[in-house]
């Protein structure tokens, strides 16, 4: 398919693609922005709640290998148009639910129809897309997660007060079909690559199967963990610690992603001008990130001002993380003709981390303390980081120097 070439092309397509991810984000990580008020107000725990978290983070996870497998087939704007019409319906659901098991269910089928998303960008860029451009555009539509969490921690707290937890989803349910309607009006339609046409080496089928591509799913995994589940869990950690109100404790989420959006465009000039492996890359954030744990670790229990920063700043190098093995990385792969899959199966890592982590965390906050779970989170970075450095050098010979 031909590329666009204008300004005005590109910039169009990435708002569109970036507000479509901030819906997207909007209509996922709502349970997550209203939890710590819903403990209160159902009476239930933060382990039992966080099973709905869990649960579709790992239905998300399976539908991103599905869905990447899909993408690479089926037009991107058709698989689009489905995810938001699910999505629809499952936060309509959600405040009808009479107990956390029919949540843990509604929310399994929410994360599985988020899946419809993000592979189906990653492809739509892919096709309309020079390799710069790619790189630029895809920083701007990463833009639209850390503006649709700033959304949900930022608003959450005034539909509380006044409608209620409940009013989060029927909100976010609206903003869906209000997407819905403007992505089918804009969005360019993408056709299948004409397999003829498509460049396929021997063994593309079995590249995902290669140990350095196995070995980056490992800090990928990581990432997730800490990306997700601090920014899941950092309200209730501020409210226990400090012993602040659930409307308060909420709008300290809105720092993270502030935070993310610079941390954005720091990591796309360091992987454009500085360093062109994103391994190595990865390695240098998720040494910041140790260094905002450790820092935590120590002053977690002194200053709330000081634990949102650092808590920030380390879900901030996770974003870039994130962005390098999970947006740039799958872009190696174009020339094998399944970037969509690549990009779904290493996306699926990142919520396997998430799902991890999203229980992971609850339960160990209330078995041995946030202190000591914070520590946890400095080992995480430490193996990150260490696995991104081993995985450098062979990550280049394979595909940096054959490309």
């Amino acid at each position: 398919m031909e590329k666009l070439k204008t300004p005005r092309q590109i910039n169009s397509l990435a708002l569109l693609l970036a507000v479509t991810y901030m819906i997207s984000y909007i209509t996922r990580i709502n349970f997550g922005g209203v939890v710590s008020a819903m403990t209160t107000a159902t009476g239930y725990s933060k382990s039992m709640l966080s099973m709905s978290i869990t649960g579709s983070f790992i239905t998300y996870g399976v539908g991103q290998i599905l869905c990447g497998i899909m993408g690479d087939r089926i037009s991107p704007k058709r698989m689009i148009s489905i995810g938001l019409v699910m999505t629809v319906c499952m936060n309509c659901l959600i405040p009808l639910c009479q107990n956390p098991w029919q949540m843990l269910g509604v929310w399994c089928v929410n994360g599985f129809a988020q899946a419809f998303m993000w592979p189906p960008i990653v492809r739509m860029m892919s096709s309309l897309l020079d390799a710069d451009d790619y790189k630029r555009t895809v920083t701007k539509v990463s833009w639209g997660s850390s503006i649709g969490t700033i959304l949900i921690y930022l608003l959450s707290p005034v539909a509380i007060m006044t409608v209620g937890w409940k009013g989060v989803f029927f909100g976010a349910a609206i903003l869906g079909v209000l997407m819905l309607i403007l992505w089918n009006w804009k969005a360019i339609d993408v056709q299948p690559a004409n397999d003829k046409k498509v460049p396929k080496p021997k063994g593309n089928n079995k590249i995902l199967l290669t140990p350095v591509v196995l070995c980056i799913m490992i800090p990928i995994i990581l990432q997730g963990m800490l990306r997700d589940g601090i920014t899941t869990w950092m309200p209730s950690f501020i409210k226990e610690s400090f012993h602040l109100g659930d409307e308060i404790s909420i709008l300290t989420g809105v720092l993270l992603p502030v935070f993310s959006i610079s941390c954005f465009q720091f990591t796309t000039w360091l992987y454009r001008k500085k360093i062109q492996n994103p391994l190595t890359a990865s390695a240098l954030l998720f040494g910041v990130g140790g260094v905002a744990a450790l820092a935590l670790y120590f002053l977690s229990q002194g200053s709330a001002v000081a634990s949102v920063v650092l808590s920030a700043t380390l879900t901030g190098a996770m974003h870039g993380v994130n962005l390098l093995l999970i947006c740039m990385v799958p872009q190696y792969f174009e020339r094998y003709g399944n970037i969509s899959t690549v990009s779904g199966v290493l996306n699926a890592c990142t919520y396997i981390g998430s799902a991890l982590s999203t229980y992971g965390i609850a339960a160990l906050s209330e078995v041995i303390g946030w202190q000591s779970t914070i520590f946890v989170w400095f080992c995480v970075t430490i193996v990150g980081a260490l696995v991104c450095i081993l995985c450098a050098k062979p990550w280049k010979k394979k595909f940096m120097e054959e490309a």
